[in-house]
């Protein structure tokens, strides 16, 4: 059950990322949810790291988890090679 909740909120805090942040993202649904899973886990370990989560705790919230989750989309972005418009 803790699986699919987590594939759940991930889906959900992917796409408010995805729509929050401006530009065009390729990828259907799977791609949206890894998005969102990502920026959970970014979240979990920055905030481990401060010392804001220690483990075996519930993680990083569905807040923190937009942010990793708009980081890791502008992290992506950035290292993607952009695509020619053909002419």
């Amino acid at each position: 059950m803790h699986i699919l909740l987590t594939l759940l909120v991930g889906l959900f805090v992917g796409a408010v990322a995805k729509m929050v942040t401006p530009g065009r993202d390729a990828g259907g649904f799977v791609v949206t949810m890894l998005l969102g899973i990502a920026g959970a886990a970014l979240a979990g370990f920055i905030g481990r790291s401060l010392g804001l989560f220690h483990a075996g705790e519930a993680g990083p919230g569905v807040l923190a988890s937009f942010i990793g989750a708009v980081v890791v989309l502008a992290i992506f972005r950035v290292l993607s090679p952009r695509r020619m418009a053909p002419r």
